[in-house]
């Protein structure tokens, strides 16, 4: 009996590795569409061609009077009848509306062939910038022959006449505007509005960072926790820019390294979920004893998502006014059952000491162990306050249905789905971090 029941112990062992390794087989980063869509676009550096068009009330109008030296102008090549480019058009008013300000000129140019349809699309989705078209078939139209427009919806940045981005992926031309108006200039924040500070957690002290703005006597300021993600830390340009927009709304922020991780106290070998959840915790009672603090949320990113999740579903009903998940790695806990963390393969059922990662890092046997069974979405749903959650549909170290998951189970909650941005959200982290600081400033002020 015995020797069946070992048998039947490795058989067992051997199906879960051998699943481990397909449910893991990711598959490859979505390739930029440019490369398929957008390779006979007119390409940047060339002057950009005038074109002459009538505008949706019929009136005339010229890309010269617009393309001048100072000027930065978009083109946007769309029709009513596409549905990708009906899907993109919301984040073209968005663009429209921050950068219109700024002295951007919008234009965007129809493919439709009914004129009826293509202003009704127009008033629908609340297209507010000029709008031309040949209302003729898209292959049949001058302007596509003229700027290279094979596939919609396509995009041209013009700055003082020239070419200076060609594109079918809208994250770029908020990216472009971005650089070409100053706008993802960092804010600025004192240095004295800066302090290091070591807080106790639940595994030695806390290497912290608060970031306090100017405050007038007796005033309460609300304070943002931001929580990193797995192998991560307090410092980097996600956190940087985060802190600083808050800043400079009159918000405070305190970042930290989980135990285990940068300047902190402890070893990585002992880093568990639950741990970490219990230096948020600490993080949080810290802010709590300042005495002038007001309303407090919580960020996270990846784990620091997990974690931040959690230790709202954990503490005590109201003590958190709001949460924003960044990429959140629900998924942890999934890789755990299929015995493969980050690419690295164990028997979940008899996990090792530790695990090889990368850099000399060591995961160990009680963080496999905690995952295994970690109620990461039951604790979470005990909390019910607002609650925003921004994925990439790129990201394959978590896919974004784990951050569905989380809309889902928090009723009212924002959802942020950003079509072919990474786990990092690289494509366009001024986008991003805007997405996530606003959310805060609009909850917290």
């Amino acid at each position: 009996m015995t020797n069946i029941y070992c048998n039947m112990k490795r058989i067992l062992t051997a199906l879960l590795l051998i699943t481990a390794t397909m449910a893991n087989a990711q598959p490859p980063i979505m390739s930029d569409l440019d490369s398929k869509y957008a390779t006979e676009l007119i390409k940047a550096g060339s002057d950009a061609p005038d074109f002459k068009m009538n505008t949706a009330d019929g009136k005339p109008f010229r890309l010269s009077r617009l393309a001048k030296k100072g000027t930065v102008v978009v083109l946007d090549f769309w029709a009513s009848w596409c549905p990708d480019c009906i899907k993109e058009a919301p984040e073209m008013v968005r663009m429209h509306k921050e950068f219109g300000p700024r002295g951007v000129e919008f234009v965007g140019i129809s493919m439709d062939t009914d004129a009826e349809k293509w202003k009704a699309a127009v008033a629908k989705y609340n297209i507010g910038y000029t709008q031309v078209s040949e209302l003729k078939k898209f292959r049949e139209t001058d302007i596509a022959r003229l700027y290279g427009v094979k596939w919609i919806p396509s995009m041209v940045v013009i700055a003082d006449g020239k070419v200076v981005l060609s594109t079918v992926l809208s994250y770029k031309v908020d990216l472009k505007l971005r650089q070409l108006t100053g706008h993802n200039a960092p804010q600025q924040a004192t240095a004295a509005a800066k302090e290091q500070l070591a807080i106790d957690g639940g595994k030695g002290k806390l290497a912290a960072i608060l970031q306090k703005p100017a405050m007038k006597q007796g005033e309460r300021c609300p304070v943002a926790i931001l929580c990193h993600g797995f192998g991560g830390s307090k410092e980097g340009q996600m956190f940087d820019l985060i802190a600083d927009s808050l800043s400079a709304h009159g918000i405070a922020s305190i970042r930290f390294d989980f135990n285990g991780h940068g300047q902190s106290e402890g070893d990585f070998k002992d880093m568990t979920v639950p741990n970490e959840v219990e230096d948020a915790k600490k993080v949080y009672e810290y802010v709590r004893s300042l005495g002038w603090t007001g309303k407090i949320a919580l960020l996270g990113h990846s784990q620091g998502g997990v974690v931040a999740g959690m230790t709202a579903g954990e503490l005590e009903a109201g003590s958190i006014a709001a949460v924003v998940l960044m990429a959140p790695a629900g998924v942890l806990r999934d890789d755990a059952i299929r015995g493969n963390t980050m690419g690295k393969m164990y028997n979940p059922l008899d996990p090792p000491e530790y695990v090889e990662l990368w850099g000399g890092r060591k995961l160990g046997r009680n963080y496999i162990r905690t995952a295994f069974s970690l109620p990461i979405y039951e604790t979470a749903a005990r909390y019910s306050g607002p609650a925003c959650i921004i994925h990439g549909t790129a990201d394959t170290v978590v896919p974004y249905t784990y951050g569905e998951r989380y809309h889902n189970l928090w009723k009212g909650s924002e959802l942020y789905i950003l079509d072919y941005y990474d786990h990092g959200f690289t494509q366009n982290i001024y986008r991003t971090c805007d997405i996530a600081s606003d959310y805060l400033i609009r909850l917290l002020r």
